[in-house]
């Protein structure tokens, strides 16, 4: 074998040289991997790829034995450490003998020690668990005590009705006990009561609100007639204030020398500023304390409750509700009877929402007030409408105008708007007016239809104050002895109060309705009463009931007196309307009376003039072609001067010296009228010289009556009253003038003549002409010269028909 082996391998030396150096190549590879602990794989596929095995095989084995030789050096190097590490544990085995013996030795020890030791300990750990089980005992115990205490103080606010008190006992027990409480029985037990007691809370506190809720109606009621009557106190103050300031400024007008002071006098706040407590309720204002504890204490609890939004909706349910009960007008009560109820609930209900708005917290906004408001006012104004239109007395529209715009002032100082229900007002100003006009209208013709046309006696001064110096009547500032009789009858100041309280219930529904200035239209209805209705119902009776001298003269002494009786009632509504006696004068028109006036001067003068031409019929009885000149004057004129003198000396004590003047001209004129008539008449068919003589002394009779009248005129009204009589006394100097023909001159006419009427001058010189010259005149006296007076009345008579 080995020379088998010997010469394979010579006979490949040549051959396998090349092989030899890339197998060991191999070799160093695999080892290399196999030292590494790299992959084989590689290797394994390589070798089987190349379908020779055995080599890898070869390899293999040879890094084997090569290992194997190593293990065994590595062995023999460690094996006298092994050795030496074997006698070292047998050593510590003999060691470890004699430990174990010592440690026995001293557990036996210690347990005999530590036997008592360890019952004492078992004791102390008994103990220790039974104080620990006794201390958690006493801290439930504890808790119990301290959540029945909680318990008992609620039950005892509940008792004495502190529902607030009582539930924060209930939430501080249910937050802060509730869960750690240890009994289950007793934590069952506020489970179940908890919600029973706020239940409970909650019926009882709606229960007081619902109580409040019907108490504060008629609190509310009362509130509002406080109200509106402090309104009424405060305007009558204002009204004492504003006439003292009017006076004083009338006084420093007339005398400015006089230095004229007025106290401004402040005006207490009768509504006061409304402090609150810190409950919510008490006082009123300055009104009227009215109680909202029980309110502010049911939306306290609410909100404690966490209801308080819900709270908030029923209350304002409930008081929408109570104002829509409040709107509801009894059909079985007159409204008049109703009506300051009616407004003093509305008035009382939004005092206490202005109050619940200022100090609930927010319990009511301000848009729901304002929406509530104008509910109210939408339906007052409704009310109002309606009830208005039914009215016919003017005084029960007044009533009700008054207290609403009270409840208007009341209202407005709390910041409610009240133009709307000042509209309405402003709105039935006409029908007010017309109605007090018709009022005014009987009130004037039953004072009329009473009067006995006599002057009036006053016994007493109060009287004389109460019917004169009321109305300014008086003619002088001296008080006269009583008793007194008034130039007029009682119909001047039964008028008077009339017409007087017409401009108070005028201005007193003008004013306080939101109009500054209505004096214009005061004064316009007041001309309409004078004008209408004062100037028709006189009228009427002048027409009607006055049938003698006598009832004639005092009707027109009572329109002089009505004259003094208008400044005053003008004057008067000035005053009560706030403006200046000076604007008020300037913007004065003329007498209202003027057609009643006029008619009572006419139908007395008329009624004189009939009694004077019962005198002057006498005027048949005179002699016109008589050669005798009468030297006292003629009868009738005799007559008529006595009846005037009687006249004039009656009639001073009840005519007014204007309307005596007037009739006494209207008078004489009708005698100067009459007696030119009777010249140019078919009575008198011709006139002597003598005839003329004695009207230029009846003239001159009446002429110096005229004159005698110095108490009643002076020189310039006598001058004026000559002038009545004018037209005669201008006939006559034309009749006596020496040179008749100048009338046609129109210089001389205009200065001497000027009330004659040609044709009346042309029939009275056709009838004084000379007889003598007639046709059958002419047979005795031929050749005779003619008369230069007949020759220039001639002439005269001849231009005036040339004329005409």
């Amino acid at each position: 074998m080995q020379s088998a082996k010997g010469r394979r391998k010579v006979g490949s030396t040549a051959a396998g040289a090349g092989i030899d150096s890339a197998e060991k190549l191999d070799e160093l590879l695999i080892s290399s991997a196999i030292c590494n602990g790299e992959d084989l794989g590689p290797f394994v596929r390589k070798t089987f790829g190349t379908g020779k095995p055995e080599t890898l095989l070869h390899h293999l084995k040879f890094f084997a034995r090569s290992k194997e030789s190593e293990i065994e050096e590595v062995c023999k190097a460690h094996y006298q450490d092994f050795i030496h590490a074997v006698d070292d544990l047998k050593s510590l085995l003999s060691d470890v003998e004699s430990l174990k013996s010592a440690l026995s030795d001293s557990n036996s020890k210690l347990q005999s020690v530590a036997a008592p030791l360890l019952s004492s300990l078992d004791s102390l750990v008994e103990a220790q668990t039974v104080s620990k089980n006794v201390d958690l005992a006493i801290g439930a115990v504890t808790h119990c005590v301290r959540v029945m205490e909680l318990v008992s103080r609620a039950n005892q606010h509940l008792q004495s009705g502190n529902f607030y008190m009582a539930l924060k006992c209930v939430d501080s027990i249910e937050s802060d006990f509730m869960e750690k409480t240890p009994s289950s029985t007793l934590k069952r037990m506020l489970e179940n009561r908890i919600p029973a007691i706020r239940s409970y809370v909650e019926r009882k506190v709606n229960k007081e609100f619902g109580d409040w809720l019907v108490e504060i109606r008629v609190v509310s009621r009362n509130l509002g007639q406080l109200a509106i009557g402090e309104a009424s106190a405060a305007r009558q103050r204002e009204e004492e204030l504003r006439i003292k300031q009017r006076q004083a400024e009338e006084q420093s007008r007339l005398s400015l020398r006089d230095c004229v002071y007025a106290l401004n006098e402040e005006e207490d706040d009768e509504f006061g500023s409304g402090h609150e407590g810190s409950d919510g309720g008490s006082s009123g204002g300055g009104l009227l304390g009215f109680d909202l504890t029980p309110l502010y204490r049911a939306y306290h609890i609410h909100q404690t409750l966490s209801l308080g939004d819900s709270f908030k909706q029923y209350y304002y349910n409930n008081r929408d509700l109570q104002l829509t009960s409040d709107f509801q007008v009894s059909t079985m009560t007159p409204f008049l009877e109703s009506h300051q109820t009616f407004f003093a609930q509305i008035a009382g209900f939004f005092i206490v929402e202005d109050r619940v708005l200022r100090t609930g917290g927010g319990l009511i906004s301000k848009l729901e007030v304002e929406t509530l408001w104008d509910t109210a006012v939408t339906k007052m104004c409704a009310v109002l409408e309606d009830q208005f239109s039914r009215m016919q007395t003017a005084n029960h529209l007044l009533l009700i105008k008054d207290y609403v715009s009270l409840l208007g002032v009341s209202l407005r100082r709390y910041g409610y708007a009240v133009d709307s229900l000042l509209e309405v007002l402003s709105k039935h100003r006409d029908k007010y007016h017309e109605l007090l006009l018709s009022d005014c209208r009987k009130q004037i013709t039953e004072a009329i239809s009473a009067d006995k046309f006599e002057q009036m006696l006053m016994k007493r001064e109060y009287e004389y104050s109460m019917n004169v110096l009321s109305f300014q009547l008086q003619t002088t500032d001296i008080v006269p002895a009583f008793p007194f009789i008034a130039p007029f009858s009682t119909t001047i100041p039964d008028c008077c109060r009339i017409v007087r309280s017409f401009i108070e219930d005028s201005v007193s529904f003008m004013s306080h309705g939101g109009q500054l200035d209505f004096y214009d239209v005061v004064k316009k209805y007041l001309d309409r009463l004078l004008g209408e209705v004062l100037d028709e119902a006189l009228l009427k009776l002048i027409n009607t009931s006055v049938h003698g001298v006598p009832q004639a003269m005092q009707v027109a002494a009572n329109m002089a007196v009505f004259e003094r009786a208008c400044d005053f009632f003008f004057r008067h509504a000035a005053h009560l309307s706030g403006v200046p006696l000076r604007m008020a004068e300037r913007g004065r028109r003329h007498f209202p009376l003027t057609k009643s006036q006029n008619a009572a001067e006419d139908i007395l003068s008329g009624m004189l003039k009939k009694k004077v031409d019962g005198f002057m019929s006498l005027l048949e009885n005179v002699n016109w072609t008589s050669d005798d000149i009468p030297q006292g004057g003629n009868e009738y004129m005799n007559e008529v001067l006595m009846y005037l003198e009687t006249l004039v000396s009656t009639a001073q004590h009840i005519l007014p010296a204007k309307v005596l003047k007037r009739v006494l001209r209207d008078v004489i004129a009708h005698i100067s009228e009459k007696i030119v008539g009777t010249l140019c008449g078919d009575l008198v068919k011709r006139l002597s010289m003598a005839a003329i003589k004695g009207l230029d002394v009846d003239i001159q009779l009446l002429d110096s009556f005229t004159e005698n009248l110095t108490s009643l005129l002076t020189d310039k009204e006598a001058r004026e009253m000559k002038k009545a009589f004018i037209e005669i006394r201008q006939m006559i100097n034309l009749l006596l003038s020496s040179h008749p023909e100048n009338f046609v001159n129109p210089v001389i006419r205009e200065r001497s003549y000027n009330a004659l009427d040609y044709r009346k001058v042309a029939t009275v010189s056709e009838k004084f002409r000379d007889p003598s010259d007639s046709i059958f005149g002419t047979f005795g006296t031929r050749g005779s010269r003619q008369n230069p007076k007949n020759k220039s009345l001639d002439a005269l008579i001849k231009r005036l028909k040339d004329v005409s």
